[in-house]
């Protein structure tokens, strides 16, 4: 018996004193995005991937985080669609921020930018997931990327 695998990633929400958030150029990519990316297959939990993720991308140490958003993408033709959770990892001092170094091979820049402004540099699927879930203070629930009108959040 085969047992159905999803392709699952996790993303951070990281945002600096001013509620600025913390968006990054990939390099192998169009567009900008958040820090995160797909959950290893050797048993890492979607937190530790969070965590991961960010250290690598951008050298930030991630302490604390709240499940903020669980997007389901159904497969389409050429992607496997999955699920893609993102953790609010609430405000970085200007001390912690002064240590972001990005990695150069997977991104490219990276910036801060008031919500209205990243949400114009973000691809779309991210941007929905952002869009929906900060300033929420429970978990947003989405399907491709929007809210499902049964589920309460």
């Amino acid at each position: 018996m085969d047992i159905p695998r999803i392709p699952a990633s996790a993303g951070a929400l990281i945002f600096d004193k001013t509620g600025k958030l913390l968006i990054l150029k990939p390099t192998y990519k169009a567009g900008w995005t958040i820090p995160g990316g797909q959950i290893e297959p050797s048993g890492e939990s979607p937190w530790q991937a969070c965590r991961r993720e960010a250290l690598e991308e951008c050298g930030l140490v991630i302490k604390r985080g709240r499940l903020a958003c669980v997007d389901f993408l159904r497969p389409r033709p050429g992607r496997p669609g999955g699920v893609r959770l993102l953790f609010d990892c609430g405000s970085f001092g200007d001390k912690q921020l002064r240590r972001i170094v990005i990695d150069g091979a997977e991104i490219g820049e990276y910036r801060f930018a008031v919500l209205d402004e990243a949400a114009a540099f973000l691809s779309g699927p991210v941007r929905r997931r952002v869009l929906a879930c900060v300033g929420c203070k429970h978990c947003v629930y989405l399907e491709d990327g929007r809210r499902v009108k049964d589920v309460r959040s």
